[in-house]
């Protein structure tokens, strides 16, 4: 096989535009989608820790439907079924007035998705500390809910940033699956210059190395708040 190489192509205009917009997607969809994630998984993680059986059963029955069916379908769903079946007001603000709906659907996606998976690590971390924890918050005179916020969910976070930083890598590299709804981020950019430009090893290569960064600097921030933490809290117990 003669292939022509040419990495020259990716800087001419509008190519290494698109790249950067890309990107730029890339980065608002991952962080949109963890920020969600976080949320919702925090919420539903401690849901299923609670004693109390009906939220335990709603938070379980959220977990499962989420973390079961992959999320391109649910990506799909959000985006082709769900303005179907709302009010027909509704489904026609998002379909044709809401704004950006291409990224907010991902992040919606993507963000749920990873919702039910940062839920599980946040139960188990609450799991490790509640049993030892829990009896004494409550003897200080703390309600349940008390408890949860101010000790058990804050130790447990602490004890969980190694797992969610791997939930977080996840999160950035499911942003590719919105070029299937017609977002334009890094992946998509990629493939449209290999349509314009025929060269496609190039441009995914350079979209390989994009990811291969993000990821690395991802890994070393939350390193770094890992070993503050840590250290932080090794030094309180001294």
């Amino acid at each position: 096989m003669n292939y022509n190489w040419d990495w020259s192509v990716l800087l001419q205009s509008p190519y290494l535009g698109w790249l950067l917009s890309g990107a730029g997607w890339t980065l608002a969809v991952s962080a949109g989608s963890w920020l969600l994630a976080l949320a919702v998984g925090f919420i539903i993680g401690a849901m299923r820790s609670l004693p109390w059986r009906p939220m335990r059963l709603l938070a379980g029955i959220y977990v499962e439907l989420f973390r079961n069916v992959p999320p391109l379908v649910q990506l799909f769903l959000w985006f082709f079924v769900f303005p179907e079946i709302v009010p027909n007001a509704m489904g026609m603000w998002i379909k044709r007035g809401m704004p950006l709906p291409e990224f907010t659907t991902t992040v919606v996606a993507v963000g749920l998705f990873a919702g039910s998976r940062v839920a599980e690590q946040v139960r188990a971390g609450v799991e490790t500390v509640q049993t030892r924890l829990l009896p004494a918050a409550l003897a200080t005179g703390l309600t349940p809910l008390q408890a949860y916020r101010l000790v058990l969910l804050p130790i447990a976070l602490r004890r969980i940033i190694a797992p969610l930083t791997s939930e977080l890598l996840i999160t950035i590299k499911m942003s590719s699956i919105g070029l299937t709804i017609g977002l334009m981020e890094l992946t998509a950019q990629s493939r449209q210059i290999e349509n314009y430009t025929f060269h496609g090893f190039e441009a995914y290569a350079v979209a390989t190395a994009a990811y291969l960064v993000i990821g690395l600097f991802v890994t070393w921030v939350m390193h770094v708040v890992d070993r503050r933490v840590t250290g932080g809290l090794a030094g309180k117990g001294r």
